[in-house]
């Protein structure tokens, strides 16, 4: 047994629909590794329980599986917004919304990010950004004016696989970008923040 396998049986379960939707997405897609995954989706509903939202946004939907984990904490009028980029994923999400009791507080849009973002009326309470890494900076400023005092920006992949310690070649976009936003997001007195060493890092931002 290793480090993260005793971490899992000691932590809660994956819930079982959960657990389909991360065989599906391993079996179907070519790139598993962007979903969130057992460990992290159950931080995200743990962190969702302790905000008691009413109001969330997604960047990056993937095959929903850590939107449905964030919807977990939801009341019964509460919502969360999730903007895909990718079309083709459309109906293997909707599939996959419909497979849990939470599905129906989830609204999927299709569409770039930050004109999605432009036609959202909405104050959040909490904000998960989890799509093009090149864009992470845009997506806070735009995001940050749509939240609350007091709430929470979670920033997925903020250790991009230690790359953020070497110095990153001239065409490595993602790389960059990522390393731009966390140097932005440390200096910025509107904020608290911290990032957390959970699988490709996950900073936690809280607005003053």
């Amino acid at each position: 047994m290793n480090l993260e396998d005793y971490i899992l049986e000691h932590s809660e379960t994956e819930p079982e629909y959960l657990a389909k939707v991360n065989r599906k997405t391993h079996v179907k897609l070519i790139n598993p590794r962007m979903l969130s995954g057992h460990l992290q989706g159950r931080v995200l509903s743990l962190l969702c329980h302790m905000v008691q939202p009413r109001r969330m946004l997604e960047l990056g939907t993937f095959t929903g599986y850590s939107a449905l984990c964030m919807a977990e904490a939801l009341p019964e009028d509460g919502v969360l917004h999730t903007i895909e980029c990718d079309d083709e994923l459309e109906d293997f999400i909707r599939e996959n919304f419909a497979g849990s009791e939470v599905g129906a507080k989830i609204k999927l849009h299709i569409g770039d990010a930050l004109k999605v973002m432009e036609q959202l009326d909405e104050v959040f309470d909490l904000v998960f950004i989890d799509a093009d890494k090149r864009e992470y900076l845009a997506y806070y400023e735009a995001v940050l004016p749509k939240l609350r005092p007091g709430g929470f920006i979670l920033a997925d992949n903020t250790l991009w696989a230690g790359k953020v310690l070497e110095k990153p070649h001239e065409n490595d976009k993602q790389t960059i970008e990522i390393m731009h936003f966390n140097d932005f997001v440390a200096k910025d007195k509107r904020v608290e923040k911290v990032i957390l060493p959970l699988r490709d890092g996950l900073t936690i931002i809280r607005k003053k």
